[in-house]
């Protein structure tokens, strides 16, 4: 018996929050969920992309879901065509179908390149102009988010912004994908009035996306697996914790950035604690499959 609807197209706007992103930076609502699909790129896609309702469970449990929720929760990726269902027997194996696995391509490219040093910026802006009117306040936020997630900042109401040029493809999808009309794009550098600086100050407000990584770093403490489970569960919880931050911070030129931006410690620490757990994770959930599998 399989399960599922058909399957709907994956696109930057829609990204963002089911990776656990927020606009103003807080967990996702749908926790559950969240915690799944985290569970289902870090150890199951590793592990051959499918997996029993029992091993998923049993993972969800170490991340504090109980089994009520967890199902729920597999139940309703399998009704979005994100999992499909396999019976074998009394039992279901879950496996990964192509709208999931181009999600989870999309959201590691984002997660694990994120950090990296950025090229060296040339001095030009991107500007985007799209005004939506207020019949269609919904759209407008819409647009908002997904343009912030895409990296760009607002100079003004309908006037949006990035240092990086080659931005422009992103911009254009969140756009189309909302169907947005009327918008007009210009590459541009400053002239005598301002500097880079200020249109920085005024387009973002990076005090409150260095709070998150302070928070991030701070939880860093709370992490310490002793044994192959609390691994696993250590793991998963900093990727869930992590995998915000391409969202969030804009990934500025660093010639633009505040001193002591606390971007790149928090991604070198990220990479050494992943790299340092992953294998042992992993052995785990071999472990924990074959507990099933019989």
């Amino acid at each position: 018996m399989r399960v599922g609807l058909p399957a709907e197209p994956i696109g930057d706007a829609a990204l963002a929050p089911v990776l656990g992103a927020r606009k103003d930076g807080r967990e996702n609502a749908e926790t559950s969920r969240s915690l799944l699909l985290t569970v289902l790129g870090e150890l199951v896609r590793p592990g051959g992309g499918s997996a029993w309702t029992q091993s998923l469970v049993e993972t969800m449990d170490l991340l504090g879901v109980g089994e009520k929720a967890a199902r729920q929760a597999i139940g309703r990726l399998g009704e979005r065509n994100w999992l499909r269902g396999d019976r074998v027997g009394r039992r279901t194996r879950w496996s990964f179908t192509p709208t999931l696995e181009r999600l989870l391509d999309d959201g590691a490219e984002r997660i694990y390149r994120f950090g990296h040093d950025q090229p060296r910026w040339d001095g030009r802006w991107l500007l985007v102009f799209a005004s939506i009117p207020e019949r269609r306040r919904q759209l407008r936020y819409q647009m908002t988010v997904g343009l912030s997630w895409a990296g760009f900042g607002s100079l003004a109401p309908a006037v949006w912004v990035s240092p990086w040029v080659d931005r422009e493809p992103e911009a254009e999808q969140v756009l189309v994908e909302l169907g947005v009309e009327g918008v007009t794009s210009f590459r541009s550098e400053l002239g005598q009035f301002g500097d880079p600086h200020g249109v920085v100050a005024r387009a973002w407000d990076l005090d409150t996306v260095r709070g998150h990584y302070g928070n991030f770093l701070a939880g860093l403490e709370d992490l310490g697996p002793s044994d192959p489970a609390s691994t696993a569960r250590d793991l998963v919880t900093l990727v869930h914790r992590w995998r915000r931050f391409p969202f969030l911070d804009p990934g500025l030129p660093r010639d633009l950035l505040p001193d002591g931006w606390p971007a790149a410690e928090s991604a070198d620490r990220f990479r050494t604690l992943h790299a340092g757990w992953r294998t042992e994770s992993a052995r785990w959930w071999a472990a924990t499959e074959a507990k099933f599998a019989s």
